[in-house]
């Protein structure tokens, strides 16, 4: 337990003695998909597409369910290679014989758009890639993918497909775990952010400001944020996507209270950029900008709100709705601890010399931690 200085440690299956009765615990339910498809030409050579995030349809459910073909923002390995009209592979669906094309588009930065079409209408992509792909683990780990990983490296409340890496905080949780919470009077309820591969960027300037945050989808049901904004000041984030997403409702609420509710038809996409928590003092309250998000959503006849947020929490921002944080110990140099930093005063020096003095472990299937504004609990798995 972090308090005043001290750290100490335990079991996550205690964590429930760390959080409050009455709080409400928020975790991510998206749930990673298949993503990487591995493709061999007739001359031999092997190109690896990596689904990253749809473009048509944009919106990670139609794509995935979509029988006529979709586009996707993807990265390629051995792109040279990739020189034909298009690439081929075979695809077994139970009794189905399917064959997927993909086609090459436009190149923007390291990522390409690439357009897939088979030859069955009956089957939809999420099928094609539950056969042939694979799951993409973190590539600090350095191995390649095991049939285990398909359970591990979900969450037992994964249920959104969407995301290319696991919101791994949530990993440590057991339905007994959850039991347990639900027991001592702490509620649940759930986001969506589908993680994507830049949350795997390193931050390689010397000025974080300067480091170039990418953007993921996020998706909050109006019943969602109805609980988050009865329940702020008791509100326990479980994960930094879950943290992100939470932060980022306050200024999209922000955002909402500002326009005339006559116009809010006329938004297209709500889109919080990284800079915009630091680029002027806020006043209006958590609470009042909940209420700008559930208004529209009323307006609008929408139950679900679907936004992008690439927001960057570092030291120096102000949190808003989340209380207390549940994270995984993370790696030097990467935004990840930026926002951690952020969330203990910049005392992340001291957890983390505590958890590399206990043999704790690190990263993605590694021990969890329970921080609270000023105060923090290192758990063990």
């Amino acid at each position: 337990m972090y308090r005043e200085g001290t750290v100490s440690e335990d079991k996550f299956y205690h964590i429930g003695e760390y959080i409050p009765g009455g709080s409400l615990l928020v975790y991510n339910n998206t749930r990673v998909i298949q993503a990487r498809l591995v493709f061999h030409k007739s001359t031999g050579a092997r190109i690896e597409v990596f689904c990253l995030a749809p473009i048509e349809p944009y919106d990670y459910q139609l794509s995935l369910s979509s029988t006529t073909g979709c586009v996707w923002k993807c990265m390629l390995g051995n792109a040279k290679k990739f020189n034909t009209e298009y690439i081929e592979l075979p695809v077994t669906i139970g009794t189905r014989d399917v064959h997927l094309r993909a086609y090459k588009g436009a190149q923007q930065g390291n990522t390409y758009s690439v357009h897939f079409i088979w030859d069955d209408e009956s089957v939809a992509f999420s099928e094609i890639l539950e056969a042939i792909g694979e799951l993409p683990i973190p590539p600090y780990l350095n191995r390649k993918t095991e049939e285990s990983d398909k359970t591990t490296y979900q969450t037992v409340y994964s249920r959104i497909k969407g995301s290319v890496a696991a919101p791994t905080a949530g990993l440590h949780f057991t339905q007994e775990v959850l039991n347990n919470l639900k027991q001592r009077g702490i509620q649940t309820t759930e986001v969506t952010l589908h993680v994507g591969a830049g949350t795997f960027q390193p931050v390689k300037v010397e000025d974080a400001n300067e480091h170039p945050m990418h953007t993921e989808i996020i998706a909050v049901p109006r019943r969602a944020i109805a609980d988050i904004q009865a329940g702020l000041g008791h509100i326990v984030a479980v994960g930094t996507t879950s943290m992100r997403t939470l932060e980022s409702l306050y200024f999209m609420g922000v955002r909402l209270s500002g326009i005339d509710q006559s116009t809010f038809r006329d938004i297209d996409t709500l889109h919080i950029n990284q800079h915009e928590p630091y680029e002027r003092e806020y006043t209006l309250s958590a609470h009042d900008a909940l209420q700008a998000i559930l208004d529209y959503l009323d307006a609008t006849g929408q139950d679900t709100l679907h936004a992008e947020t690439q927001i960057m929490i570092r030291p120096g921002y102000t949190f808003r709705i989340v209380d207390q944080l549940i994270t995984n110990f993370h790696q030097p140099k990467s935004t990840l601890l930026l926002l951690v930093s952020a969330f203990v005063d910049g005392n992340w020096h001291r957890i983390y010399d505590y958890a590399l003095n206990h043999d704790f472990r690190f990263l993605s299937y590694g021990d969890s931690s329970i921080l609270f504004r000023q105060k923090t609990a290192a758990l063990k798995e």
